[in-house]
């Protein structure tokens, strides 16, 4: 499958756009679900643990969804799914996919007693799916506007095509007697 560079950079654009999204509405879906869980917090709290966190937990944020995005608008159309469900089904997949890490964390993350335990807790599960929903959602609309699909060859009549594969004479006669 070749990479075409326009695609990727407006599917990055999107993953990104989508990812903002998802940053922006964080605090109010914390309380909806009632799970004090921000993605931004657990990235900028990896990079450093002094006040640059949040700035540095959102331009991860930020360059992780436009990764995904860029990865995304290449595979979209290749993937066996109505266009409107590819975007969410592939963040459901990943953000599923990725869940089993949040063990780690909980082990590992430099600022692993300041953040909530997320394995093991339905509301931070149900969080994240909500999240990846919304996030696929929007970069599956997103880079569907950005990157339009290519259109469909034109059918050629079967009345201009001979056997031969060059033509019909009369259609070439009648194609110039038109054009005039």
């Amino acid at each position: 499958m070749p990479i075409d560079a326009t695609r990727t950079l407006r599917g990055a654009v999107a993953g990104a756009a989508a990812a903002g999204v998802w940053a922006a509405q964080s605090p109010l879906d914390q309380r909806v679900f009632g799970v004090r869980y921000d993605d931004t917090e657990l990235l900028g709290k990896a990079l450093t643990r002094g006040p640059a966190w949040r700035a540095l937990g959102n331009g991860a944020h930020l360059a992780n969804g436009a990764l995904f995005g860029a990865v995304y608008a290449n595979a979209a159309p290749s993937l066996p799914v109505p266009a409107w469900a590819r975007g969410p089904l592939a963040a459901i997949v990943q953000g599923t996919a990725m869940w089993p890490l949040t063990l780690a964390v909980e082990r590992i993350h430099p600022a692993r007693g300041d953040l909530p335990r997320l394995w093991g807790s339905r509301p931070a599960f149900l969080l994240m799916i909500w999240r990846h929903l919304l996030f696929g959602t929007l970069l599956g609309e997103l880079e569907r506007r950005l990157n339009p699909p290519d259109p469909e060859p034109a059918l050629v009549s079967e009345s201009v095509v001979s056997t031969n594969g060059h033509g019909r004479v009369e259609d070439l006669a009648g194609a110039t007697a038109d054009a005039h």
